[in-house]
């Protein structure tokens, strides 16, 4: 038998009688992570408006909105706070990292999430989060401008003490926010003109309902 011009397939001579076994995929590749175009992260410190401006972004979008630290509360039935106070910040990190693995492992969906102000600091998270595809973008303000919004909540926040340990840690973890794939200044803009600058950074626009 001669061999086939260069670039051609030659099916064996018994091609007839082979069975064909169906390949099956992998584990990792049955559970793959959702990829790029359908979730996006908004990542940034304390303060910096990522729930508010995430369920905005979603609304406008017409994806799903989650907000990590509430899965990670469900998933520990204890609020973020009783974690901290109770087991300690590395044991909080550590159920944050199995929930946001476990939110990349879900079936495919388009989706906002907004991270807590340490879980883009974490290198394990940032990588995970990197391997999957994830669009990030950084939310980012003055820190005194950022201390001040905290100081108006009335949430619970176990590291928000005084302002220069706040300021300490903002200038630790900045430079992890930006390796984001941008990053955008909320000062004196509202939520709704912060979430259409993000999508328009991104390219994103509102699904048209069918």
């Amino acid at each position: 038998m001669k061999n086939p011009p260069a670039g051609v397939y030659a099916a064996p001579a018994n091609a007839a009688n082979m069975r064909i076994r169906p390949v099956r995929p992998r584990a990792a590749e049955a559970s793959a992570p959702v990829s790029a175009a359908q979730v996006v992260f908004l990542v940034g410190f304390m303060g910096a408006g990522k729930s508010s401006v995430g369920q905005a972004l979603a609304r406008y979008l017409k994806w799903a909105f989650e907000d990590l630290d509430r899965r990670i509360e469900a998933r520990e039935g204890r609020a973020i706070e009783q974690i901290f106070q109770q087991s300690g910040e590395a044991s909080f990190r550590e159920a944050e990292h199995a929930a946001l693995r476990e939110l990349l492992a879900e079936p495919r969906t388009q989706r906002v999430v907004a991270l807590g102000g340490g879980a883009f600091a974490q290198a394990p998270n940032a990588l995970l989060i990197k391997q999957a595809g994830g669009r990030v973008v950084f939310l980012d303000a003055p820190v005194d401008e950022l201390f001040r919004r905290c100081r108006q909540e009335n949430a619970e926040r176990p590291l928000l003490r005084s302002r220069e340990q706040f300021r300490q840690l903002y200038e630790s973890r900045r430079p992890s926010y930006a390796q984001a794939e941008h990053q955008i200044e909320t000062s004196d803009k509202d939520v709704d003109t912060i979430a259409a600058e993000v999508a328009r950074r991104l390219g994103l626009r509102a699904r048209e309902d069918r």
